[in-house]
């Protein structure tokens, strides 16, 4: 199997991190990628037609011991999404995510939370890795109202039982994150960053240690501990204060006098009480913030409140920011469903820190690949019962990846004679099903 020339191309750049030799083994491991029911390394030689051709052992190694840096592909990708970035801050998104495994050699495998399966009464616990993920907020002129998380920057969080045991130093999910944010604010030191987190990344271990370019919108409780700035020091002699004084938590300040907005976020209009005013909070006093507390008059979650390190920013853009943060679970779902994020099967630790991470690399490359030039292929599915015609999905995306490539190769055969284009509409009609 080849994939389509359009996405080859896009691949090409991947050259300059790594040799020949390994690069030559990702090709053929992304496309078996494309095509292959279960992302198992074998699986995926199975899909590229190359089993039985090479041994297998050499692209086990592409993961286990080749010298290639999974960081440097992902600066390098985020450098080749910068053609639709526009002027002023980018927008990122910060999640975790778990992968569930089996096997109790597999490194940095340990019980985590599993948001999925629990409940607010009961917590449940899987054994698996957990993954946190940076990704660039997108949005391409096909969808203007629909922004894309693409993947970039991955750490593997090793909690305090698996870091005694692989003999590494301890790092919370919130300390990853904030590494992650200084790898790519340093790699682009000219360029002012924003990143878009839920309250798992909006405390101060990350607000206190954000890179000078980059700002941060999240969640806040509704009790918060608000201050007004400090006031200047008197001369006198003692330590100055570092707090103004107190302010109106979020929930008090939905108490009083309040404006009504119609807010069109999460896909749906939404008309809700805002309020909002600039503080600092008491964690992180030294920092200005925009903080807004919203209660929604139909439907919603109640209360609510927000912050945001732009404090010039507007209680409209604070809330749409964080609307968008939402892609991120998108794209992890996405990833998980239809590129196998939790079927790679490696268990040493540069196989696990490098297999998985490599599904969402690909679909940021299939997402660009498309609003770049898939698109032009793309052909909708009859879906009467749909009385209004959806957006394309990432599983269409794959398949037009999937069909595009495979009409190439029907093409290159020299195919000739009345019946050559009932073959190629049979192929098409074949891979439309099986994706």
């Amino acid at each position: 199997m080849f994939l389509a020339s359009s996405f080859a191309i896009l691949l090409q750049d991947l050259a300059v991190v790594m040799s020949g030799p390994s690069f030559h083994n990702l090709t053929l491991i992304v496309t078996g990628w494309v095509f292959a029911p279960r992302r198992t390394v074998t699986g995926m030689l199975l899909a590229a037609g190359i089993a039985g051709r090479r041994h297998h052992a050499s692209f086990h190694r592409l993961f286990a011991s080749a010298s290639w840096s999974l960081d440097a592909i992902g600066l390098l990708i985020f450098h080749i999404l910068e053609c639709w970035l526009r002027e002023g801050s980018i927008l990122l998104a910060i999640d975790d995510t778990l992968a569930p495994k089996r096997g109790l050699k597999v490194f940095g495998a340990n019980m985590h939370y599993d948001p999925q399966l629990s409940s607010r009464g009961k917590k449940i616990t899987r054994w698996g890795h957990n993954w946190v993920i940076l990704g660039v907020i997108v949005r391409f002129p096909l969808w203007p109202d629909r922004p894309f998380t693409l993947p970039m920057l991955f750490r593997l969080y090793l909690n305090r039982k698996s870091a005694v045991k692989h003999r590494r130093v301890y790092r919370t999910r919130p300390e990853l994150a904030v590494e992650m944010l200084t790898v790519l604010c340093r790699s682009r030191k000219n360029r002012r960053f924003h990143a878009i987190v839920d309250s798992a990344y909006g405390g101060q271990s990350v607000m206190a240690h954000l890179p000078a370019n980059c700002d941060l919108t999240s969640r806040l409780l509704i009790n918060a501990r608000l201050h007004a700035a400090p006031p200047q020091h008197d001369g006198k002699r003692g330590r100055p204060h570092r707090r103004g004084q107190r302010l109106p938590t979020p929930q008090e300040m939905l108490q009083r006098r309040a404006r009504q907005l119609n807010l069109k976020i999460y896909g749906r209009h939404q008309r809700a009480r805002v309020c909002d005013m600039e503080a600092r909070l008491y964690a992180v006093p030294e920092r200005p913030v925009r903080v807004v507390a919203t209660e929604a008059l139909r439907g919603g979650r109640g209360q609510e409140a927000f912050y945001s390190t732009c404090s010039e920013a507007t209680a409209e853009q604070v809330l749409i920011w964080y609307s968008w943060r939402w892609s991120i679970e998108q794209t992890i779902r996405d990833s998980k469903q239809h590129l196998g994020f939790e079927q790679p099967q490696g268990w040493t630790r540069r196989a696990v820190e490098r297999t998985a991470p490599l599904a969402l690399l690909l679909y940021s490359l299939i997402v660009h690949w498309f609003a770049s030039e898939g698109h032009r292929y793309y052909r909708a599915l009859p879906r009467p019962w749909y009385k209004r015609q959806p957006h394309a999905s990432f599983a269409d995306m794959l398949r037009t990846l999937r069909q595009e490539s495979v009409r190439e190769q029907i093409l290159c055969l020299g195919l000739s004679g009345p019946g050559t284009r009932k073959i190629t509409q049979l192929l098409d009609h074949a891979l439309a099903i099986a994706a």
